[in-house]
């Protein structure tokens, strides 16, 4: 399995499995688009495609062997029209990161001049150059320039390589919204933001040494933020109909893949843990998560599914979300609990308004393929009347996790945020009434947190059980001790006071109704009795509690 390979031709000559998207190069050269915007989620396969298609156009390579055997080499008409006939640049974003910006236009710079680096020979070989195009072109070379003086080099690049060869230029720019996306979240999104602006549109906009222009990116930012006056653009969304095969697996796919390396007995887990995104009209499975999980399974073919996808990533958008002033405990519930909910959605994003409006949050989410939507359910426009319907964008979508994967980030980042901001809160209350004896306070105290939390609706022991450790664990002299060998057998929580010489034992038990909850406080009283759990603390003061739980209501007895 090709994991974390992204160069085409490596994927080739290795014999690596491949899954055949070379019908995206059908689809590019067919639509008659001169700059076209892939949005995607990451992981999906996106620098791998571009891979794929640089090494289909340079007119510097002979990759016939590359792509044989491939569905692309069936249309020998398109072929022989493209195959090696343009000069080609690709070029990643994916590296230009850092936490300051001095540190990320130096990132900047470097990926630069790793480009300048691979056409050395245009200036070396070429007598018709200006000397201010040579020594532009040292500049980006040498690494020489300012950040500022950035805004040329891919325009320079085209320029030269177009009369160089005598022939238009294939440009392509794989994840280039990763320094605004970084920007964002360390405080320079405006200055990285200027200097990209100033480049992908000096690059694209009325480039007359352009031929096609190919861009990916997990977000397509507003126009008006990074695309300013750029007409000829063609934006191809996750809503979007066409293309909507060329990135991720689909169900056939999946079945081959599986068929072919002797998998099958486990579909139903990959299908569980790895499919659920819609792209248009087809149902597709995360390739990263796949290619990982197979990997895995062919080395112990009892290997467990793991959540893959979330571990390449911070998870800084649903950090964002739990964070700002947006009141989403309801709705994040219901996701959390395999249901769906309805928003609208804003296709025009800038990253450095994401927690101004609610709406771009959600839309964050959907986009980057935390969240996707019921299958069958993209919103269709009810009226072309631009007055009363102004885009599809304005029509509610029904949005979900995809999956088992993504439901467990959603709740590890919850529970995350959780203890945070309870390790935040000073409980003085909670405490004063713990070692009181004040069960009617503890109730009250801990039902208010269960409200305030964010559940999952499948309450079971477990849950309530990491709830309340949470809620008793982080302060001075506290000891917290859960499922503690004690007397004739294991106490739920037993919480030690060391400053007061206070022990409390608390009992958790799950009741069936809101009625029984009285009668489940009363078998916990009686289990820490009969297994006499308090025997330990001969030399401190012991309180024994009864805690019965159900939903989100709370009931405390004292024994």
């Amino acid at each position: 399995m090709p994991v974390g390979k992204s160069d085409f031709e490596k994927v080739r000559i290795s014999g690596d499995y491949y899954i055949d998207k070379t019908d995206l190069i059908s689809q590019i050269t067919a639509s008659g688009a001169e700059v076209t915007l892939f949005t995607r989620p990451r992981r999906f396969g996106k620098s791998l495609n571009m891979s794929m298609l640089q090494h289909f156009f340079d007119i510097r390579e002979d990759s016939k062997a590359l792509f044989e055997g491939l569905k692309i080499c069936e249309n020998t008409e398109l072929c022989d029209k493209w195959m090696n006939k343009y000069p080609t640049i690709l070029v990643s974003f994916k590296d230009v990161g850092g936490t300051d910006f001095k540190i990320s236009g130096a990132l900047l710079s470097s990926v630069i001049s790793k480009l300048y680096e691979k056409y050395k020979y245009l200036i070396t070989d070429n007598l018709e150059l200006s000397r201010m195009q040579i020594n532009l072109f040292e500049s980006y070379l040498m690494r020489e320039s300012s950040t500022a003086d950035l805004t040329d080099c891919l325009f320079l690049l085209t320029d030269i390589m177009y009369h160089y060869y005598n022939k238009p230029v294939i440009l392509i720019i794989d994840e280039y919204d990763v320094p605004m996306a970084k920007g964002d979240a360390n405080d320079y999104y405006r200055e990285i933001t200027d200097i990209m602006r100033y480049m992908l549109s000096k690059a694209l906009k009325d480039n007359p040494y352009i031929k096609i222009a190919v861009l990916t990116g997990c977000l397509k930012i507003a126009q008006e933020s990074i695309f300013t006056g750029l007409n000829n653009l063609s934006i191809k969304t996750i809503t979007d109909t066409d293309y909507d095969e060329c990135f991720g697996f689909t169900n056939e796919e999946m079945n081959k893949l599986l068929s072919d390396t002797g998998l099958t007995e486990h579909r139903s887990v990959f299908k569980e843990w790895y499919d659920g995104y819609i792209f248009g009209n087809k149902e597709v499975y995360c390739p990263w998560d796949v290619l990982n999980y197979v990997n895995e399974l062919q080395g112990n073919p009892k290997a467990p599914p793991a959540n893959y996808w979330a571990n390449t990533s911070g998870n800084d958008v649903i950090k964002k979300f739990l964070d700002s002033d947006y009141d989403v405990s309801e709705d994040f519930e219901t996701l959390l609990g395999g249901g769906y909910v309805e928003k609208i959605i804003n296709p025009n994003i800038t990253y450095g308004d994401l927690t101004k409006d609610e709406t771009n949050l959600w839309s964050v989410l959907y986009m980057t393929g935390y969240l996707t939507i019921l299958p069958g359910s993209l919103p269709v426009m009810t009226s072309l009347d631009p007055d009363k319907v102004r885009g599809l964008y304005e029509l509610p979508f029904k949005l979900k996790l995809p999956n088992k994967e993504i439901c467990m980030l959603f709740r590890q980042t919850v529970s995350v945020w959780f203890e945070k901001k309870i390790s935040e809160d000073d409980r003085t209350e909670l405490f004063e009434a713990v070692w009181n004896g004040d069960a009617e306070s503890l109730t009250e105290i801990i039902s208010d947190y269960l409200y305030n939390t964010i559940s999952y609706y499948d309450y079971h022991e477990n849950y309530y059980h990491a709830f309340l450790t949470g809620l008793m664990t982080g302060k001075r002299n506290i000891i917290v001790k859960s499922n503690m060998e004690s007397g004739r057998g294991r106490a739920d929580i037993i919480v030690k006071n060391k400053a007061i010489r206070s022990v409390a034992v608390f009992e958790l038990k799950r009741a069936s109704s809101e009625e029984g909850m009285e009668k489940a406080c009363d078998e916990a009283l009686e289990q820490i009795s009969n297994n006499k759990y308090y025997v330990p603390f001969k030399r401190e003061k012991v309180i024994n509690y009864g805690i019965a739980f159900y939903g989100k209501d709370c009931l405390v007895k004292k024994g």
